[in-house]
């Protein structure tokens, strides 16, 4: 008719494949699935390593007749070629009587935090009694090695009812303890200052002045260390963390 527009009729098969099977869509294809994410299992990313911003770092957890002395730098850096960030909180209070150390990307390690202090606060809220380091460190380590987070390797320092416990924990998972330990790029020059230095039953202050000099040792050679110190006191009566300039301590 006049001022209609013309109708088109196109060939429905113009262009299509019927080279594979048709699958008819049920009502149940539209529905999400009741069991994913599977439970127990972490996302995974894709991000550029390359870009991501690391610590660098030097961190230490020594174990005292007290409790648990856990120190860190204040370095972020890119690549260890550009200090990003002069003030970076290495160190976090993750149970009432624990902290753990921030050691690879910052985001990762961040995160980590996060999802291992939420893991704690729901633990102690279901059974009405706090986790032990034990528990806590293997928790860790299943996080580190199944958790997107990239390279970490923090140290967990903590008190509880069976005594004042060090974690190491690596980037494939390992949970280690012992009586002091170092990680991060600075260990090497650390480890020698705190192997001169630490003695058995130290008490929390000469742990905090053998820690204060490893790391001002490893800031004289590493570039990813510097610009301070963290220091954490974890006693049984809870985590204390306090910063002070790498001239501030004595040692």
């Amino acid at each position: 008719m006049p001022g209609q527009y013309p109708v088109v009729m196109h060939d429905p098969t113009s262009g299509a494949d019927f080279s594979q099977p048709s699958h008819s869509l049920d009502a149940e294809d539209h529905l999400p699935d009741p069991y994913s994410p599977e439970l127990g299992t972490l996302p995974t990313g894709d991000a550029d390593e390359d870009a991501v911003n690391e610590t660098g770092t030097t961190t230490i957890g020594i174990t005292t007749d007290e409790g648990v002395v856990v120190a860190t730098d204040k370095r972020a850096s890119l690549g260890g070629r550009f200090v990003s960030n002069k003030n970076v909180q290495k160190v976090e209070q993750i149970h009432p009587t624990a902290a753990l150390t921030l050691v690879g990307s910052v985001g990762g390690a961040q995160s980590f935090i996060r999802t291992l202090r939420a893991e704690v606060n729901l633990y102690e809220a279901r059974r009405d009694d706090e986790m032990s380091m034990q528990a806590l460190a293997t928790l860790a380590g299943n996080f580190a090695r199944g958790g997107p987070f990239f390279a970490i390797n923090p140290i967990l320092g903590g008190v509880d009812d069976e005594g004042h416990h060090v974690y190491s924990i690596d980037p494939a998972g390992g949970v280690m303890e012992d009586d002091y330990t170092v990680t991060g790029s600075g260990l090497t020059v650390a480890y020698g200052t705190l192997e001169d230095r630490w003695e058995e039953d130290m008490s929390n202050d000469d742990a905090r002045r053998a820690a204060a000099a490893a790391i001002k040792a490893a800031a004289e050679r590493d570039t990813g260390s510097g610009n301070g110190i963290y220091i954490a006191d974890v006693t049984a009566e809870g985590v204390e963390i306090d910063d002070y300039d790498l001239d501030e301590v004595d040692v």
